[in-house]
């Protein structure tokens, strides 16, 4: 709230304010859902402020505030009025009593001297001091601010002579009926004795009962005709005129900021690239930050602390306080509400309205004056004709295929890391041991803290392990004593966005049973709390990556490493396996090149143009310097990707192929796991060496799930994106163990890399995503079994459809996004991309 310490202008001796707060906005809902009108902003500042610096500017500095809808809201606002420079007195209805019982139950402040009336949640700039000598020069009982308009349907007509005198009144009349254009503004000046009019605790209108009553006795009425600039702001197009009326200089009100150039406003903090496009009038809010490439058109407000991504756009939109508009969202005539996040590509047309708190999903589509209530999530890819009021369309779960994800103090705030972490302290009992642990980014380290004192707070024991591999930290989850985990890291391939991660007793994700609980217990914010005596303890467990090697070396085949002479380059991707890797690999007996042998806190994830140029420089050390292989970590060091001999990179699925082959021909027998979007490629590889395939769902989980059941007689587990179970080790994905019995592998074996990837028949495997809003998945999927007809169906995951040659095509809805996965296989790569694009067209054709 702006505060003013400077004089005041042409006071007026002894007299006091009544400020009308106490509406409910209906019309101006969803924006006046939650917060009164009086405290809706215009240009970064509620209206009320606006009027009361008004009456602070024409020495009106004691002023009573009637309040009644969310009144403790306009209270904590404005508190005693010292900020402004001012004396405010609050009084409040217990029920609505009218325009002037309002007035009469605030009687007692209002004693012995003539006071003013004027509504909170108007703006307006009308000279309150000009009217109190009108009004004294006519010796008026009651004195009404009239302002001309060009509709006056909406307001009470008045009729006044020629001397101002007021003749007769009209409250809202039809056009039939408009014999004039001058409407009441609800500004009144009263001599003290009117309010003897009014009978106490009952409703009594002015315009309806007292001034016709005041008119019919001959009392003194007059209406004067203001000059100054005035707006009811009661409608989502009136409201949007009084932004673009103030930025544009028509009404006199303090405007905070600077102005940078002509019409542009920026408040205390903003950063506003160089780069971006701003053409004003526009104002742009306190810590507000503007990126480059983003473009701000005419009678844009952005409140305090708004974000507004590259490439997006915006015209004569109002942002409220802390709003988030991400690349590519396009806003043309909206309006959106405090803390409501815009992902992605989104549109929101002309006159809609997004209440506050409310998460409008990538590529969203919001049509013309539709109305979003607070709370609300839109889902990704939606089109949305009709207001959003009691339910949300599609709101996910909070468990997506990477745990709990999203924008770094966006969608994921320390605020949202306590809640999480009191929901999974509640899912376990007093007393329970968890570990945290973290990436080396600076957010996962914040967030990390939030979490180990929301566990702590909720009777849980913490083991915190710091900075360590995933692999590490799941491992350490594993033993005895632990209860579970939670780690933090950065979102792979989008170092905006952050993953928490939670684990069971095993160091695994959590299953989806103990995901539904946990969400439960978080939707509904049942968390338990710990007496002071019952507060667990925060310990840092020593030698963490110590322990993890000595176990891995010793349950990894690894004879034969150091009799071959091996030597490998590993690049550690500026990540946590940089902790751990080089001397693990001394251990070993194995001559290593590391390259990105440090702590990144720069760079916590893999961008595909990072992973791409890392990797080509890894081909060239490894042709260069003559080594057997190279492999590339992920920041975290769950995964890894292999370059072979000749520096060639062996990626996805033919990497899987290549350690499939390694692994099957050593053990002879056995069953590895792997995703049914796997090529059927690796059914013959294992089969040759009498392995069986156990098919399962894509879901990471899926393939701890068939390690476990199937006990020792699983040899191996992938994911075909670099991700491998060591099943001798443990049961979730680990790039270092990974990597180790890959060494053992290629140490006993006489073949190189190269030479196993060119003995495995090339793949004809393809891929493609079609946009599926959440409401026609289910009717997408019937439409594809039914276009099957009578060819083989596999329902492992999705619908795979087989056809008599073996060709098969796989459509599998996302359990997280609105979209629709499907891959097709076929003996060359014509067949595959036909088959793709039939059954992209059943899927097309299924969304109407």
């Amino acid at each position: 709230m702006t505060t003013h310490d400077e004089a005041s202008t042409t006071p007026s001796p002894n007299m006091k304010a009544v400020v009308m707060a106490g509406g409910e906005g209906t019309r101006l809902r969803p924006m006046t859902a939650n917060q009164p009108k009086p405290l809706l902003p215009v240009v970064n500042k509620p209206i009320m402020e606006h009027v009361l610096l008004l009456l602070r500017k024409h020495g009106f500095t004691e002023t009573v505030v009637t309040v009644q809808f969310l009144a403790t809201l306009i209270r904590n606002y404005f508190g005693d009025g010292e900020e402004l420079g001012m004396k405010l007195h609050y009084v409040a209805e217990e029920v609505p009593l009218g325009t002037a019982g309002s007035v009469k139950n605030a009687e007692e402040h209002l004693r012995g001297e003539p006071f003013i009336v004027i509504s909170g949640d108007a703006l307006t700039d009308i000279d309150l001091t000009d009217m109190v000598r009108f009004h004294r020069e006519k010796g008026a009982k009651v004195t009404i601010a009239l302002k001309r308009v060009p509709n006056p349907l909406e307001f009470g007509i008045i009729i006044v002579d020629d001397e101002g005198r007021i003749q007769r009144f009209l409250e809202k009349p039809t056009w039939g009926q408009v014999f004039s254009d001058t409407v009441n503004t609800g500004i009144y000046i009263m001599e003290p004795d009117v309010l003897e009019r009014v009978a106490a605790g009952e409703v009594v209108d002015w315009s309806g009962d007292v001034f016709p009553e005041l008119l019919q006795d001959g009392e003194p009425l007059y209406g004067y005709i203001a000059e100054g600039y005035w707006e009811d702001v009661g409608t989502h197009e009136s409201y949007l005129s009084a932004q673009a009326d103030v930025l544009s200089g028509k009404v006199d009100v303090e405007i905070d900021g600077f102005e940078v150039s002509p019409g542009v406003w920026v408040g205390e903090g903003a950063q506003v690239s160089s780069e971006a496009v701003l053409k004003g009038p526009l104002y742009i809010g306190d810590y507000a930050k503007v990126e480059a490439g983003a473009e701000l058109r005419e009678f844009t407000v952005l409140g305090s602390n708004a974000v507004v991504r590259s490439e997006a756009f915006a015209h004569r939109t109002v942002l409220h306080d802390n709003v988030f508009i991400g690349r590519g969202a396009n806003l043309r005539g909206a309006v959106i509400g405090k803390n409501t996040d815009i992902m992605s590509g989104a549109r929101v047309e002309e006159g809609a309205v997004v209440g506050e708190d409310c998460v409008i999903e990538s590529e969203a589509y919001l049509n013309n004056d539709v109305k979003v209530y607070p709370f609300k999530t839109i889902e990704a890819g939606a089109v949305v004709s009709t207001n959003v009021i009691w339910e949300s369309r599609g709101q996910r779960s909070l468990f997506g295929p990477r745990g709990v994800s999203g924008l770094i103090n966006v969608e994921i705030t320390p605020e949202l890391a306590v809640r999480l972490a009191n929901a999974y302290a509640t899912t376990l009992k007093k007393g329970a041991t968890v570990t945290t642990a973290r990436d080396v980014s600076r957010a996962a380290r914040t967030l990390k803290r939030a979490i180990i004192s929301a566990l702590t707070a909720a009777a849980v024991e913490v083991r915190d392990l710091e900075v360590v591999p995933l692999p590490v930290a799941r491992f350490h989850t594993s033993q005895s004593g632990v209860d579970g985990g939670i780690t933090v890291r950065t979102t792979p391939g989008d170092p905006e966005s952050v993953d928490i991660l939670f684990l069971d007793s095993d160091g695994a994700d959590l299953s989806p049973a103990a995901q539904r609980k946990l969400d439960r217990v978080f939707s509904r914010a049942e968390y338990r709390r710990a007496f002071p005596g019952e507060i667990g303890e925060l310990t840092f467990p020593s030698r963490n990556v110590e322990s993890y090697a000595h176990d891995l070396l010793r349950a990894v085949d690894t004879s034969g490493v150091a009799e071959a002479n091996l030597k490998v380059v590993v690049d550690c991707a500026g990540g946590s396996g940089s902790l751990i890797l080089p001397s693990l690999l001394g251990r070993v007996g194995v001559d290593v090149l590391t390259v990105n042998n440090r702590l990144d806190e720069s760079s916590p994830t893999d961008t595909t143009a990072k992973r791409d140029r890392d990797l080509a420089r890894l081909g060239e050390l490894v042709s260069g310097s003559g080594a057997d292989f190279g492999v590339r970590f992920d920041p975290v060091a769950e995964r890894l990707s292999i370059v072979d001999d000749k520096g060639e990179v062996v990626d996805g699925d033919r990497a899987l192929l290549v350690v499939l082959e390694l692994v099957c021909a050593e053990r002879g027998g056995g069953r590895v796991a792997l995703p049914v979007t796997t090529t059927r490629i690796a059914e013959r590889v294992a089969a040759a060496h009498d392995v069986r395939v156990h098919w399962t769902a894509t879901a990471t989980s899926e393939l701890t799930k068939a390690v476990r059941s199937e006990g020792d007689e699983m040899i191996l587990a992938g994911d075909g994106r670099g991700g491998f179970i060591i099943p001798e080790f443990g049961h979730t994905s680990d790039g270092i163990a990974a990597f180790v019995r890959l060494l053992g592998l290629v140490a006993r074996t006489r073949r190189s890399l190269g030479q196993i990837e060119g003995s495995i028949p090339q793949a004809h495997l393809l891929r493609r995503s079609v946009p599926t809003p959440w409401a026609v998945k289910g009717s997408v999927m019937r439409a594809v079994v039914e276009a099957a007809g009578d060819r083989e169906l596999d329902t492992t995951d999705g619908v795979r459809v087989i056809e008599s040659d073996g060709s098969w095509a796989l459509v599998l809805p996302d359990t997280a996004e609105a979209v629709t996965h499907l891959w097709a296989e076929g003996p060359d790569s014509d067949t595959a991309r036909r088959l793709l694009d039939d059954w992209a067209a059943v899927v097309e054709r299924a969304e109407g």
